[in-house]
């Protein structure tokens, strides 16, 4: 990456610290300044309520009013952003839609880039240190890598109540938009090559896609799914690894590509390349958003001091810790060029502490000692890891003994900033379609699969640019093996807890026939490529890809035009 790209990333990244910070000063002056406790959630006190009732109020203060009474009618994230909203931003609401707007795009940005700087490395190194091959390392946890964003989003969708449809539509959508868009752009622009993609690998991953769809097609229709059909859904992926891993070694293609990994370096037969080398996935994917320590040794040129002056420096050194700091001082971090002995112990310090003062307690829980305890044994557990790290560690090396507990902390304090972040992600997204009167479905199917998914189109369009036949063969693909990961793993995850923890019940899925739509959209886009590759002898060439794009500017369309009303059908 040239000298001009780091300093647009930094621009950008230093845009967003500056947002939080005037996000923050705002929130903090409202929350201060109110009478009521009007910006966390009340609704483990209260329940929550019918948002259909809100919609039906005319004016900003009977809506304020009615959720101060009633509470929220949002179940995700820590905010109540509709009392924030509605309560607070009468006068100017004007402001309110900005600091909504750029609250969105921090929270991109933040789950975005926790899942490529902490999330996948951890995932890399223990890929490294379980010794797993290439392939199988591809299918399972660098997939896991590349999809957090979209799994992490559709496991809280399925945890509040109503917005089951909004992870269902994130995936679908994300899929949609990689199957079709990324694949027709790298199409189109392929096309006067005349490069081939594997015959064997393409029908293997399109024909598993369709046999997934066809699960959750059945799903949708029957309406409902025990526990064992969660479990069957679930586990079409690990049938996925298997035949992967089976035509791998049949193949014998071990240093060929990397199946499944949506950036995985072309002709990788390592873990040594970074997931998410140069792209982070978000609403702000082309941002990377690399060490700090590193990013502020080439200070912008438009900084009023010299280039080497030391205010200049701490200046953006202060300007970059806010998004920054609290994520590195509580997910430890044991890579070589992000060792750090006074931050691993206090990262190790901080993170039992960190997890005892997000956990909830109980609805029917009124007993204060319990929650003190909770504290208390954080504390101690924060304390005692830091000792210990203080103790073993050395100052100029990361561990080298003992390092699977470093590394599964790492990975479990990721999962936890990931989840918080994809709760307020899909809480605000919820928030925003009251606020709006937009569907939070169709948020999900737009706003959040694209956000998502933009990093797989600029990751695999570059790849598939710049890396020769081989590289071509390695996004088209990624392009089908992330869709799979997140359809069965992320979404049969979220059907498998909700399962569960309604067994021995049925949980019902509400009947959607614009869900049914875009499901049969996307099984258009998985059979195009089927129709037209084989009578072209599977070269990428523009009627392929133009086929995709109009097929997604259709789907993509109806579903607006369905959204806003100028389409009304009898069952809908």
């Amino acid at each position: 990456m040239g000298r001009d790209s780091k300093l647009y990333i930094k621009k950008y990244v230093t845009f967003l610290n500056l947002s939080f910070i005037g996000v923050a000063c705002v929130f903090f002056l409202v929350y201060f300044s109110a009478s009521e406790f009007l910006v966390l959630t009340s609704k483990y006190q209260s329940g929550e309520n019918d948002c259909k009732t809100l919609k039906q109020l005319d004016n900003y203060k009977a809506k304020c009013l009615y959720l101060r009474a009633n509470g929220s009618c949002v179940s995700q994230g820590y905010i109540d952003y509709l009392s924030f909203f509605y309560c607070n931003f009468a006068r100017f609401p004007q402001l309110g839609h900005c600091l909504v707007f750029l609250w969105l795009l921090i929270l991109f940005y933040l789950l975005g880039n926790t899942a490529s700087e902490y999330f996948c490395s951890s995932l890399e190194s223990l890929a490294k240190l379980l010794q797993l091959s290439p392939t199988i390392a591809g299918v399972t946890l660098l997939s896991l890598g590349n999809g957090a964003p979209d799994v992490f989003a559709s496991l809280v969708s399925f945890m509040g109540d109503g917005t089951s449809d909004v992870g269902i539509n994130t995936v679908l959508g994300g899929a949609s938009f990689v199957t079709c868009v990324v694949v027709g752009i790298i199409s189109i622009l392929l096309h006067q090559k005349g490069v081939k993609v594997e015959k064997s690998d393409f029908f293997r991953d399109v024909c598993f896609f369709l046999l997934a769809l066809a699960y959750l097609g059945a799903i949708l229709v029957h309406g409902k799914i025990n526990l064992w059909g969660a479990l069957g859904f679930f586990s079409l992926y690990i049938a996925y690894v298997i035949v992967v891993y089976v035509s791998h070694i049949r193949g014998g293609n071990g240093a060929r590509n990397d199946e499944g990994g949506g950036n995985s370096s072309y002709g990788m037969n390592d873990l040594s390349v970074p997931i998410l080398d140069s792209v982070n996935k978000g609403a702000l994917n082309f941002i990377e958003a690399g060490d700090l320590e590193n990013d502020i040794e080439e200070p912008n040129k438009s900084c009023f001091c010299l280039r080497s002056s030391t205010c200049c420096i701490t200046l953006l050194y202060i300007l970059e810790l806010p998004l920054y700091l609290p994520r590195r001082l509580t997910i430890p971090v044991v890579s070589e060029k992000g060792w750090s002995k006074p931050i691993a112990i206090a990262s190790v310090t901080l993170a039992p502490i960190l997890l005892a003062l997000i956990w909830r307690p109980p609805q029917n829980d009124s007993n204060l000692s319990i929650t003190l305890v909770v504290y208390g044994l954080g504390l101690l557990v924060g304390l005692t890891f830091g000792v210990f790290a203080f103790v073993t560690t050395e100052k100029s090396n990361p561990p080298t003994k003992c390092l699977f507990p470093w590394l599964a902390g790492g990975f479990l304090m990721s999962v936890v900033w990931s989840y918080m972040t994809a709760q307020e992600l899909v809480g605000l997204l919820v928030s925003i379609g009251h606020i709006f009167g937009i569907s939070p479905s169709i948020l999900g199917l737009t706003v959040l699969a694209w956000g998502n998914s933009l990093g797989d189109l600029i990751a695999n369009s570059a790849m598939a640019l710049n890396g020769g036949p081989e590289g071509a063969q390695v996004a088209i693909s990624a392009c089908y093996a992330g869709p799979i990961f997140n359809t069965l793993f992320g979404l049969g995850l979220s059907l498998v807890g909700s399962c569960w923890y309604a067994y021995p019940s049925s949980i019902d899925i509400l009947f959607n026939s614009h869900l049914l739509e875009t499901l049969g959209f996307l099984v258009g886009g998985l059979l195009w490529p089927l129709l037209i590759l084989p009578s072209r002898d599977m070269r990428l060439n523009g009627v392929l890809g133009w086929g995709l794009l109009t097929l997604y500017l259709v789907s993509l369309s109806l579903r607006l035009m369905q959204t806003l009303g100028s389409l009304q059908f009898p069952y809908t």
